[in-house]
């Protein structure tokens, strides 16, 4: 709550100021403590490209002793920013500020600073309040910079000592280097450390945690209390859904509490129904004969760091291939452990490899794949676990633009090696039901080409942006044909031939699965994640669709998708389902019927404890953007009983406003337990799904009315005029109660937000923000960078 006083300067509002019973003190007790309000009044001004010089010369002044701060009243919307941002760092967010007609500092009687607080919303307890303890603000660290050192962009000249090792473009660009090459300023460069060893960065690093520490440890009261509310939503001991493998095992991994690590359990079939009588307790097993194949916590043992990536079991069912990562700089070993001795049967300290790992057709040939210096997945290994030859190399990418992965087809007859940019791909395949057979290419890299393949019955089922369609197209081809026999699958509908899936703008395609007698498209449609069911004709070498379904839900706003479906000659279909108010659901669904209500059973439904979804509800609509003819989809969840005491009284709500937009990554309405405490005190937790993203197609992401390259700037421009709608049109928050968060590609979205529009947010949370850009993207030394071109 934002109280304001706009009555002249006087002692009445001094008074009004410090007789609330719930301040809180923070002493200031010498000169470095009175620079503190210099330093986050400036640091403020400065980020925001903001410049007021009546607090700037004021605040200039050595002023030894303590004060007392009052600000401007709401029509100065800069300096409001500022003194929210102030009271976040030395009160507790359910601060209340006063605003008088104009800013000064005035030089206070009292041994303390004094900011009146309230509650943020009438569900905010007291006793959070007051749980706030007294600190000393320290200085914050001032990091060295290095005003001479740079960066060059663009040719380096032949004198430059790493000309030969840093590369500046992929081998297939076409464009000319700068030449003469730019120098990028990097004045914060010293710190990068790749051992994490150097004693100034360390020594930086431990005084920035010191400040945060000093800052926020009058919050430590109230920080307990939100994370003992978000582990109370939590379910630690649960299980996820058992997953039938070849009507041999149920395949699921479990999670206890107290533990920090998953355990991999199987239990033996007894049939499709799936009956599950577990009291909940981490003793009791969840199916009848469970075994534990695989329990990472043993594994951390002695461990500073333990993941494990790709655990796959062998045709067989006997053996266990996994890639285990001790270090923490995800570079990961390779093991097999025999499931019926526990033993591990292979292991090679010499090799290190990506975290993927895929079996071949037996128990003797597993794939996995070695990075270069940059940590690009470049190369993939052959290797027989019988010693019977060395490990073979079948593929190398040398162009550093590319990263290359592996898997293998629905039907698992072929292995599939891709290898791709963010705009161009190439798969091969290796039969894997012949030893002969020799790694193939499905179609050579076209540029700017995207395509993705499945196999069904001796055809490929391919996606595909070729001919420059705006989305995917579901295409088709014999095995063995080049591209140049693609066909659009298609329909018969009252005699004519329906495209399915065309391209265009209407609908999305994300990927196909395939089945014995379906496909499985996964895709969007109106901005929300969707699902088809496509019935095929299963005559002998013909590739006939006879019927197309898309999966319908009650819901307006949700997150569907394929969920673990193991066994290829299935008719039934396993999703996940959920959305902002449904936690998250494994469903089963009747390929055959796949709308048929009664046909449809939820396997499991994740529970999360304490919470009634009828407390709460959701909301999914549009706001135009600044241009006048995009529509930006925007997802919300609250309280129901708030948004009906903000609908009867008309006054405004805090609302936390998150956003991502890159890469084409979609961010969707899923459900999070850990929001509760946030919705519960009385916030809206609003999603923007701004240009950036792929949530209405990859036109969505792409030039020219997009995100990407030179119409990045839509990314930013759609995330303020959110919030400005939400604040000036849809009146349901202010300023003050407006706080943004975005993490890495989404850090830049917040910190461009921030300088496009400083008067529009309280609160900016940049979680490990990218926001270097020019400096980071010309370096290709570091890891992921060249992916990025």
């Amino acid at each position: 709550m934002i109280e304001y006083f706009d009555q002249p300067t006087n002692n009445n509002v001094n008074n009004q100021l410090c007789s609330s019973k719930r301040d809180l003190d923070v002493v200031m007790s010498d000169k470095a403590g009175s620079n503190i309000f210099f330093w986050l009044l400036q640091f403020q001004v400065s980020t925001a490209a903001l410049l007021c010089p009546l607090l700037s010369s004021q605040l200039k002044e050595s002023m030894i002793g303590s004060y007392r701060v009052v600000l401007p009243q709401q029509k100065n919307r800069n300096i409001r920013s500022i003194a929210l941002s102030l009271a976040c760092l030395f009160s507790s967010p359910t601060a209340s500020i006063a605003f008088q007609a104009r800013p000064f500092l005035v030089k206070s009687n009292f041994s303390s600073h004094h900011i009146q607080k309230n509650q943020m919303s009438s569900s905010t307890s007291t006793e959070e309040g007051n749980s706030a303890a007294k600190a000393i603000i320290a200085n914050p660290p001032a990091a060295r910079r290095e005003e001479d050192r740079y960066v060059l962009a663009g040719l380096l000249p032949d004198s430059h000592p790493l000309k030969s090792k840093l590369i500046r473009q992929s081998e297939t660009s076409q464009n000319p280097l700068l030449d003469p090459p730019k120098k990028i300023s990097d004045p914060y460069g010293w710190m990068r450390n790749e051992d994490r060893k150097d004693e100034e960065v360390l020594n930086y690093l431990k005084q920035e945690n010191a400040f945060t520490e000093s800052s926020t440890a009058h919050l430590a009261g109230l920080r307990s209390k939100l994370y003992d509310e978000m582990i109370s939503s939590i379910q630690e001991t649960d299980h996820t859904t058992p997953a039938n493998k070849g009507g041999k095992y149920w395949y699921y991994s479990r999670t206890n509490e107290g533990d920090s690590y998953n355990m991999y359990c199987r239990a033996p079939y007894d049939g499709d129904d799936l009956n599950i009588d577990w009291n909940g307790s981490k003793e009791t097993s969840i199916l009848p004969g469970e075994e534990v194949y695989l329990n990472v916590n043993e594994l951390a043992k002695d461990q500073s760091y333990c993941s494990v990536s790709s655990a796959a079991v062998s045709k067989s069912q006997n053996l266990l291939a996994y890639a285990a990562d001790f270090s923490g700089n995800e570079i990961y070993s390779l093991y097999v452990k025999n499931l019926e001795t526990g033993e591990i049967v292979d292991h090679d300290d010499t090799i290190e490899c990506y975290g993927a790992v895929v079996w071949g057709s037996n128990d003797n040939t597993v794939f996995y794949i070695k990075m270069d210096e940059a940590q690009r997945p470049y190369q993939v290994y052959r290797r027989t676990l019988d010693k019977s030859k060395e490990d073979e190399l079948l593929f190398q990418q040398d162009d550093d633009l590319f990263w290359t992965g592996i898997g293998r087809s629905s039907d698992d007859k072929y292995l599939f090696i891709e290898t791709s940019s963010s705009e161009t791909s190439e798969i091969y395949y290796l039969d894997l039901e012949k030893a002969d057979s020799a790694l193939k290419c499905v179609a050579k890299r076209r540029k700017k080409v995207l395509y993705e393949v499945d196999h069904w019955h001796g055809h490929w089922v391919i996606t595909s942006n070729v001919d420059e369609t705006p989305n995917m197209r579901l295409m088709v081809c014999k095995v063995g044909e080049n591209e140049s026999n693609w066909k659009d699958v298609s329909m018969a509908d009252n005699q004519n031939d329906i495209k399915l899936f065309d391209g265009g703008h209407e609908r999305s395609l994300d990927g196909v699965e395939s089945f014995d007698k379906h496909l499985v498209a996964s895709g969007r449609f109106e901005g929300i994640p969707r699902v088809w069911v496509l019935e095929m004709d299963t005559d002998e070498g013909a590739f006939k669709v006879k019927k197309s379904t898309q999966l319908k839900f009650e819901e307006s706003a949700y997150d569907v998708g394929v969920s673990v479906n193991y066994n290829y000659d299935s008719n039934k279909l396993v999703l996940y389902y959920l959305s902002l108010t449904t936690p998250l659901q494994s469903m089963e669904v009747s390929m055959n019927d796949p709308n048929n209500a009664g046909g449809r059973r939820v396997l499991k439904a994740k529970n999360v404890p304490g919470y009634d979804k009828a407390d709460y509800d959701c909301q999914r609509i549009t706001v135009t953007s600044r241009d006048g003819k995009t529509e930006i989809p925007v997802s919300m969840v609250y309280r129901r009983d708030t948004m009906e005491q903000h609908a009867s009284s008309g006054n405004t709500l805090p609302v936390h406003l998150v956003g991502y937009g890159s890469y084409g990554a979609c961010s969707e309405a899923d459900f999070s337990p850990t929001r509760m405490p946030l919705l519960n005190r009385g916030m809206v937790y609003i999603m923007a799904h701004v240009r950036g993203g792929s949530e209405m197609g990859r036109q969505w992401y792409e030039e020219p009315n997009g995100a990407k390259y030179l119409c990045k700037e839509n990314t930013f421009n759609d995330f303020v005029d959110i919030a400005n709608w939400l604040i000036e049109d849809k009146k349901m928050t202010t300023p003050e109660q407006l706080s943004i968060e975005g993490r890495s590609a989404g850090g830049l979205l917040i910190g461009a937000s921030i300088n496009q529009s400083p008067e529009t947010f309280a609160v900016a949370i940049l979680g490990v923000p990218f926001v270097d850009v020019a400096a980071t993207m010309t370096d290709s030394s570091i890891p992921l960078t060249c992916g990025e071109w």
